[in-house]
């Protein structure tokens, strides 16, 4: 069987992507990947989302898209794709046990927030543990909170956090900071913010919700217990496309690369044309790609759901001039 559209991942920006597909009448299949959904999946309340007065729950927001897309008769499988290879005008998509062909493909395998890798920061995600300021800044109204980083995402988050918490604490490993001169200015200036450097955090404290960070001083290796109601990680993410190098154009950061209209102005006017209509096309004809995997910036539900959709149009269009 050849599919008109594979779509590898299955966060808003893949559905999303499936739904447009699958309503034009493409046979479309997606491969969710071993952990379907992506970072919605680890959120709880999601208020930001529109279309749910009373907010709704990550992995219910995530269910719901899947049976709308199963709805217009989209294939989802949950196999994790390890390869992809151009076989003349087919896209053979490989994973741990079967073998797919595609006449177009979406890539939206998302991106993975960076954590400490602690147990206990495992246990209290979505308890007060956060990777993302936008996402459940409003949750955390009138309480302390501490960011763990020291570039601009994290000079970023400390500064929006300070819109709903009284105190915000940035807490850094070192004494020198990446972030921007003009970043790290503006967070010095603003009364709310604190900065703990020379610290690493070694635990974190609370069974059911949080209630502190255990902290090492890494040029004494003395340990204190600093009291927060919430611990935001800002020291990056990781783009899912490991599998992909050497099949499209990733950026240095790992990104998959998509068209940018603003380096086609000196092309020819049919040629800049094109480009408008494929502005999620990759470095390889008919493949495409949306959200997180390809923003670095945004990183929001709604973005990639906008993205999937331009993707998908852009498939579509593909198949049609092709």
């Amino acid at each position: 069987m050849i599919y008109d559209v594979v779509i590898i991942g299955s966060g808003p920006a893949g559905y999303t992507a499936a739904l447009y597909t699958s309503r034009a009448f493409l046979k479309t299949l997606v491969l969710t990947g071993l952990e379907p959904g992506g970072q919605l999946t680890t959120t709880t309340a999601v208020d930001n989302y529109p279309g749910f007065p009373e907010g709704i729950q990550g992995p219910q927001l995530v269910a719901d898209m899947k049976k709308q897309v199963e709805r217009f008769g989209t294939e989802v499988k949950q196999l994790s794709v390890v390869r992809c290879q151009l076989s003349g005008k087919k896209f053979m998509v490989k994973t741990e046990s079967e073998q797919f062909e595609a006449r177009t493909m979406i890539i939206a395998t998302g991106a993975s927030a960076m954590y400490l890798g602690l147990p206990s920061e495992e246990k209290l995600k979505g308890k007060g543990v956060s990777a993302c300021a936008t996402c459940d800044g409003f949750f955390f109204r009138g309480k302390v909170v501490v960011v763990i980083g020291g570039g601009d995402t994290a000079m970023e988050e400390a500064t929006f956090l300070t819109k709903f918490s009284p105190k915000v604490t940035i807490i850094h490993r070192r004494d020198e900071f990446r972030a921007s001169a003009i970043m790290l200015e503006r967070a010095k200036k603003d009364p709310r913010i604190t900065f703990l450097t020379n610290k690493v955090v070694e635990e974190i404290l609370g069974e059911h919700e949080v209630t502190g960070v255990r902290l090492k001083d890494t040029k004494t290796g003395d340990i204190t217990d600093y009291p927060t109601q919430g611990v935001f990680l800002a020291i990056g993410h990781k783009p899912n496309t490991e599998f992909l190098k050497g099949f499209v154009q990733l950026d240095q950061k790992g990104y998959v690369k998509i068209s940018n209209i603003k380096d086609q102005r000196s092309k020819s006017q049919e040629q800049y044309k094109d480009m408008l209509s494929a502005q999620t096309a990759t470095s390889v004809p008919g493949a495409f790609a949306a959200g997180d995997c390809v923003d670095p910036r945004y990183r929001q539900a709604i973005v990639a759901a906008g993205q999937g959709c331009m993707a998908a149009m852009d498939a579509e269009k593909y198949l049609e001039s092709h």
